[in-house]
C-alpha cells in the first residue's frame, strides 16, 4: 500500500490555495501567516510550492496568475466579454487600530447590523452596502484618506477581462477571499483609477452557480 497523503485533483493543495489567494490579494509573507494562522515558514514552503507546480517565475507574476480552484462554482467558466455595466457600490472600507473595540461600537453606538469578523476583518450592512472595517500589520491604521470603493458584477472574470481591455491596469487577477459556511463565495479584484487609487469589483458566486 501507498503512504503519505493521497493526490488532490486540483492543481494546488487547499492550504496552497489559500496561501495563493491571500498573496494575490495583497498580503506580505507575515500578513499572509497572521491571517491564516500559520507559520512564517509555513507560508515560505507553500509559495516555493505554488511557484514550481504552476511554473511561475516570482510572487508579481503569482498575483496575476488568474487560476480558481477546481473546488469553486467559478471552476470551468469562460470569461464573456461583452457591455459591462458596474453594479451598485457593494463595499467601502475603513481601516481602524483596534478591530474588536471599532465592531462594539459601530454595532452598539451607530447600532449598525453585524454580519460577521474573521481575523482583522468586521463586516456590517449599510442599506444593503456593506462596511469593511480593517486594522494593518501589527494593528497599525493607514493613512485617514486611504479607502475603497468595491463595485458589485455579475460575472467578475468577465468585467475583469472587460475593464483589461478597456486600459484598466489591475494589481491582481480575481481570486477567492472566503468561503461562508453555506459556500457561497466571495470574489475580489482591484485596479487603480488614473491618480493611482484602488478600485475593487466583487462578486458573490453561489454554490452549483
Amino acid at each position: 500500500m501507498s503512504r503519505g497523503r493521497p493526490p488532490f485533483a486540483d492543481r494546488l493543495t487547499p492550504a496552497e490555495w489559500r496561501v495563493a489567494n491571500a498573496v494575490r490579494h495583497g498580503g506580505s509573507n507575515r500578513q499572509v501567516a497572521a491571517r491564516l494562522g500559520v507559520s512564517l515558514d509555513a507560508v515560505k514552503f507553500h509559495l516555493a510550492s505554488i511557484r514550481g507546480k504552476l511554473g511561475l517565475e516570482d510572487r508579481q507574476a503569482l498575483r496575476h496568475w488568474a487560476g480558481v480552484p477546481r473546488a469553486s462554482a467559478l471552476w470551468g467558466e469562460e470569461a464573456e466579454m461583452g457591455e459591462l455595466q458596474l453594479g451598485p457600490i457593494g463595499q467601502i472600507s475603513r481601516s481602524v487600530v483596534d478591530v474588536p473595540a471599532a465592531e462594539a461600537w459601530y454595532r452598539d453606538v451607530l447600532g449598525l447590523k453585524h454580519l460577521y469578523t474573521f481575523g482583522n476583518l468586521a463586516f456590517f450592512d449599510c442599506g444593503g452596502t456593506r462596511l469593511m472595517l480593517s486594522s494593518g500589520e501589527g494593528g497599525k491604521a493607514q493613512p485617514a484618506d486611504q479607502y475603497v470603493i468595491y463595485f458589485r458584477v455579475p460575472d467578475i472574470q468577465g468585467a475583469y477581462a472587460e475593464l483589461t481591455n478597456r486600459g484598466g491596469v489591475f494589481e491582481s487577477a480575481p481570486h477567492m477571499i472566503h468561503r461562508h459556511a453555506d459556500g457561497v463565495e466571495e470574489w475580489m479584484a482591484f485596479l487603480r483609477d488614473n491618480e493611482q487609487r484602488l478600485i475593487g469589483i466583487m462578486a458573490q458566486v453561489k454554490p452549483g452557480a
